[in-house]
């Protein structure tokens, strides 16, 4: 059994704004509304190729979002070329989020030594938030003051 982690970053500051964690079972599309902060001035969701789905996008849309998720190319129709560099655009926004998910790979990653949704919930928050600190002291070093 495993744990899938689902986070929404700030982009600006790479620092973890909202946590879901699920089993490995569920697939991790289903997710995405979960981790949107609402309270977060940027407008910006960067997606993935997993998340492409007309229906929600038009929601999201709706809801306020600037909706920017990666095209994927259909069986025998390559991207074009338009639809490949939006698609690096989105990518170098994404790499962000993979600077987390790499230093919670660092503290262990999802490795757990406990049974049950909660605990591991509680774990992988716990580790999330210390991640959170770690980057607040980097941003300290480096002279970033106001928030």
């Amino acid at each position: 059994m495993g744990d899938k982690v689902s986070v929404s970053t700030d982009r600006r500051y790479q620092l973890t704004r909202k946590v879901k964690i699920s089993t490995a079972a569920e697939n991790d599309t289903l997710h995405l509304e979960d981790v949107l902060d609402h309270a977060n001035t940027g407008r910006d969701l960067d997606g993935d190729k997993g998340y492409v789905d007309g229906e929600r996008e038009q929601r999201l849309k709706a809801q306020g979002w600037r909706v920017h998720i990666q095209r994927k190319a259909q069986k025998g129709k390559p991207l074009s070329a338009c639809q490949e560099r939006r698609n690096t655009r989105i990518a170098r926004v994404r790499a962000r989020v993979e600077h987390v998910f790499a230093t919670l790979t660092q503290m262990g990653g999802k490795l757990l030594r406990c049974i049950g949704l909660d605990r591991a919930t509680f774990q992988l928050t716990g580790k999330a938030a210390v991640y959170n600190l770690r980057r607040l002291c980097s941003l300290k070093a480096c002279g970033v003051v106001a928030f």
